[in-house]
């Protein structure tokens, strides 16, 4: 006699049957699969920045009468803004500053980078944590911190007084654009130093090898094999610092004066002291615009560069 085993199979109904055919198409989809786990990501993405950024894009297209806000569509506020001479030289004064601050920060992050990657053989990690030690303290401390070091009897002026370099301090040091290149520099500079390093870090060490090999000595290595193989990292490390720096409005506030209020400055006082919440975002949609621009271009031409040099 031979043992036999039945198994009854419940008919699928339709409800059952739709179920079925999307699990089929879940399991047999990985770019299903992969949006099923970035859900709780792009829930949060629309509701925090999606949904922000469009309300700030129509209300640009507002007008404020008095207390009012009138919503009806113009193009007013762009106008006004195109026409005024003071929004486009706080926008090209905090590009400027921006500019500068990503330059002279990637160039003093290079360096530091460069050592780690290619000189500490041991504890590694140890020089990582030191380099983003910055950020375990709040960046308004850090900010005051520069402001009493950079003013007028402060650290920088009163040494420089005390070795008779200077008989009257550096006016020029606080409240101006250099602090403000200076602070945030300082704030920023683990935002170049870490892409940097982990494009060093990747660079094929027999590479180096093969063109001390072929006669290449330090410097010619250097330019030949390891800085164009560490370009991205730089070019990340450059757009890490460029873009946020533009709108930053604390830093310009407190260590900047007069002569350093940039675009956000502005727009912040249009959202506070004004209220003209229209304007004040005309302002930073034309700000993001013109960032967004620059952007592209930048790494356009630096993709171009790249392959120039490939």
């Amino acid at each position: 006699m031979s043992d036999t085993v039945s198994i009854a199979v419940r008919p699928a109904g339709p409800g059952r049957s739709w179920r079925s055919r999307l699990r089929a198409l879940y399991l047999r989809s990985e770019a299903l699969r992969g949006y099923t786990l970035l859900s709780p990501t792009l829930v949060v993405m629309a509701f925090a920045m999606v949904a922000p950024f469009t309300i700030l894009v129509a209300m640009s297209f507002w007008t404020q009468t008095g207390f009012d806000i009138d919503t009806t569509l113009t193009l007013r506020n762009y106008q006004e803004a195109a026409d005024a001479p003071v929004y486009r030289a706080l926008l090209i004064r905090s590009l400027w500053i921006s500019g500068t601050c990503a330059v002279l920060t990637v160039l003093f992050s290079y360096p530091m980078a460069y050592y780690v990657a290619f000189h500490v053989h041991r504890r590694k990690l140890v020089w990582i944590i030191l380099m983003t030690l910055p950020f375990w303290t709040s960046y308004l401390l850090r900010v005051f911190s520069w402001k009493v070091i950079l003013g007028y009897n402060g650290a920088i002026n009163s040494g420089l007084k005390s070795l008779g370099l200077i008989e009257q301090p550096l006016e020029f040091l606080l409240y101006s654009p250099t602090a403000i290149v200076i602070t945030l520099a300082h704030a920023w500079a683990a935002f170049a130093i870490l892409p940097i390093y982990v494009s060093l870090e990747k660079i094929d060490r027999s590479l180096l090898e093969a063109a001390a090999d072929l006669g290449d000595g330090p410097v010619a290595r250097f330019l030949r094999v390891t800085l164009p193989l560490s370009l991205p990292g730089v070019i990340a490390a450059s757009l890490l610092i460029f873009i946020p720096t533009v709108g930053d409005y604390i830093t310009p506030t407190l260590v900047g004066g007069p002569d350093g209020i940039m675009i956000a400055n502005l727009i912040q006082v249009q959202f506070g002291r004004v209220n003209d919440w229209p304007m004040g975002a005309t302002l930073a949609i034309l700000m993001m615009i013109v960032v967004g621009l620059i952007s592209v271009t930048y790494i356009w031409l630096s993709r171009k560069a790249i392959e120039r040099i490939a």
